[in-house]
């Protein structure tokens, strides 16, 4: 199993709190195709001829892509790729973007996964995030996909925004609900440097988050997504049924993926490697066959990191069995020794040697992790 990302770097306007890679413009777009199909060609061997299970474009707002553009991408990767027959295909869309006619369409490429960002169905918080749509398009685009045949739906959800009240956090999440979507996505919203979000904050033209607010909103969501039969599988996502997002389970895993396009990931469970975070250059490097990514072979130090972020993040939790398969017994003891203070605080749970984050640790889910990291002078002789 493997899995493909496709990173399209373009949105119609930039929200004010993304620091994701992306222009608002679509001025290189028809290079930028055509680059992209080369580096597919180019990583055709990456994957080792694995079935690729899921392929997710993501960005940016791959939704500004025209249906043929779309097509293109996907004809170019079975070209060079086994696509297993239950393949998920996941699309990143904006409400703004979507019509029936244009769902319809999706539909008949082979999407059968849409992930729209709402991040609210109140105006107001859509103007404080400078989100293009409204409530009431959000509203209707959820009916119109379901319309067009799709079922495997997931919502993104922001909470945390100044504007948002407590009240208001809790009509969010019901009429989410209401749409009977089997997967929701909700994320605290994050200052993140440098972005216009951060500078209107600093200038005081708007104003910030407070954490108080967060973790009110986090409780809530927590309460309610229980209520309403949600299993919470990882920190930020919410599912019936079994609708995990494939993609996204790839990740916390450990499977081997590919990214495609500017500032994308990728691993091979050795190795990862990241693409260029400028366009032009991504775009100029391709053609001239010069290197557009840098690459590291990743250590027993770093693997050990990752498999402790990544699994406490998740209802499957850190595994004390895998830590001393893979790590060796001494970082098995590590882990057990410093997480003892976190089951003593109530944040984190052991059964039969699995360790959960409890509602409370979950707030705070990557300081426990970063606490239970081997640091480069504490790590066994590997």
């Amino acid at each position: 199993m493997s899995g493909i990302y496709i990173h399209i770097p373009f949105c119609r306007r930039k929200c004010h709190y993304c620091n994701f890679f992306s222009l608002a413009s679509l001025k290189y777009k028809e290079r930028f195709l055509a680059a992209l199909k080369k580096e597919i060609f180019l990583w055709k061997k990456y994957l080792n001829g694995k079935p690729i299970e899921s392929i997710y474009f993501g960005g940016g707002t791959p939704s500004i892509l025209q249906i043929p553009e779309i097509e293109g991408i996907l004809e170019e990767l079975r070209k060079y790729f086994i696509l297993a027959e239950n393949r998920e295909i996941t699309l990143e869309a904006n409400p703004d973007d979507l019509a029936p006619d244009i769902l319809r369409e999706y539909k008949t490429i082979g999407i059968n996964r849409l992930s729209i960002g709402v991040q609210s169905f109140f105006d107001d918080d859509l103007e404080y995030l400078n989100r293009i749509h409204s409530g009431q398009r959000a509203e209707e685009v959820v009916q119109q996909a379901k319309e067009a045949g799709f079922s495997n739906i997931s919502l993104d959800l922001i909470y945390g925004i100044p504007t948002l009240t407590a009240e208001k956090w809790q009509k969010n999440l019901e009429k989410a609900f209401s749409m009977e979507v089997p997967h929701i996505s909700a994320y605290s919203l994050t200052v993140e440097p440098k972005t216009v979000l951060d500078i209107l904050i600093r200038k005081k033209k708007l104003p910030g988050p407070r954490e108080e607010q967060i973790l009110e909103h986090f409780h809530i969501l927590l309460r309610m997504m229980k209520e309403q039969g949600f299993e919470h599988y990882e920190i930020s996502n919410f599912c019936k049924n079994g609708f995990y997002s494939r993609h996204n389970s790839m990740y916390w895993n450990g499977t081997p993926y590919l990214g495609l396009g500017p500032s994308a990931h990728s691993f091979n469970g050795s190795s990862r490697q990241w693409n260029i975070s400028n366009l032009v250059q991504y775009i100029d490097q391709i053609n001239r066959n010069e290197p557009f990514f840098e690459s590291e072979e990743l250590t027993p130090l770093q693997k050990y990191n990752e498999y402790v972020m990544v699994s406490l993040r998740t209802m499957w939790g850190c595994d004390l069995n895998t830590i001393g398969e893979r790590f060796g017994e001494e970082a098995a003891a590590h882990f057990s020794r410093l997480s003892a203070r976190y089951i003593t605080s109530g944040e984190l749970v052991e059964k039969t040697g699995i360790y959960y984050l409890t509602d409370e640790g979950k707030l705070f889910a990557d300081g426990i992790a970063a606490d239970l990291f081997l640091e480069p002078q504490k790590s066994p002789e590997w």
